[in-house]
C-alpha cells in the first residue's frame, strides 16, 4: 500500500516539473513542480474533509477530460480515501459546466472550470460550487493520507511524453507515470505534428503517442 505523499516523493528529479501540461486547441501550456501540485491536492483533500465531511468509504464522480486540474482532484480524492466511481449516485461530483448532467445523482456538486489559472467561474447553476475557488479557501498542508491501491502497470521513469488523447485513462497518464517517479509532460487535443518538438524542447526520454503505446525508454 502507497499513499499520495509516497508519489510524490519518488521525483526522480525533483528539478523536473513534475506535470506540464500542453492543450493544442487553445495554446495552453501549464507547467506544475512537485510542490505546487501537492499544494492542489492537499487543497483538494481539505476541502472534501473539512468542507464536505468525506473521507474513507465516501463516493466521487469524476466527469473530467484529462487536464491538470483533473490531476489535483484524482489525487485529492485519493490523499483523503474517497473512491472514484465510473456512473450513478455519489457523496460528490466533479464536472465540466457541459458535463454537469454526468453528476446529477451527487449529493455535493462541484463544476471544474479547466481554465489555465483555474479562475474563478460565474452564472454556476444553483447547487453547484466552483471547485478551484472552494479549494483555495483550504489549507496547503495535509497530513491524513490515506493509503491507496494502484493497479500494477510497467513503466520507466524519466521525462514521460504522453498523449492524452489515445492515453485518456488515469491510470496511463497519472498514476503510473507517478508511481515511477517520473515527470509527466501530457498534451491534449493533440496536435501530433508538434509531438517531436514537444519531446526536443522538454528534453523527454519516454514516449507515450502514435509512435510509442508502451512506456519504454
Amino acid at each position: 500500500m502507497t499513499t499520495v505523499r509516497d508519489l510524490f516523493a519518488r521525483a526522480a528529479d525533483p528539478a523536473q516539473p513534475r506535470l506540464t501540461w500542453y492543450d493544442d486547441a487553445t495554446g495552453e501550456r501549464t507547467e506544475l513542480s512537485t510542490a505546487t501540485l501537492a499544494n492542489w491536492t492537499n487543497k483538494t483533500a481539505n476541502l472534501l474533509v473539512d468542507g464536505l465531511g468525506l473521507g474513507p468509504g465516501s463516493t466521487a464522480v469524476v466527469a473530467l477530460p484529462p487536464h491538470w486540474q483533473t490531476a489535483a482532484v484524482l489525487l485529492g480524492c485519493a490523499a483523503a480515501g474517497v473512491r472514484v466511481v465510473d456512473t450513478g449516485t455519489a457523496d460528490v461530483g466533479f464536472a465540466t459546466l457541459e458535463r454537469l448532467a454526468e453528476i446529477a445523482g451527487a449529493d455535493e456538486r462541484l463544476a471544474v472550470s479547466l481554465h489555465p489559472f483555474a479562475l474563478p467561474m460565474r452564472d454556476l447553476p444553483g447547487g453547484v460550487g466552483d471547485w478551484a475557488l472552494e479549494a483555495r479557501q483550504h489549507g496547503d498542508f495535509f497530513s491524513a493520507y490515506q493509503p491507496m491501491e494502484l493497479e500494477p502497470r510497467e513503466a520507466a521513469a524519466g521525462r514521460v511524453l504522453i498523449d492524452t488523447d489515445r492515453h485518456p485513462e488515469p491510470s496511463v497518464w497519472l498514476w503510473a507515470p507517478l508511481a515511477a517517479g517520473s515527470s509527466i509532460v501530457a498534451c491534449s487535443h493533440t496536435d501530433v505534428s508538434t509531438l517531436a518538438r514537444k519531446a526536443t524542447s522538454e528534453r523527454v526520454t519516454i514516449r507515450m503517442d502514435a509512435e510509442s503505446d508502451r512506456m519504454s525508454e
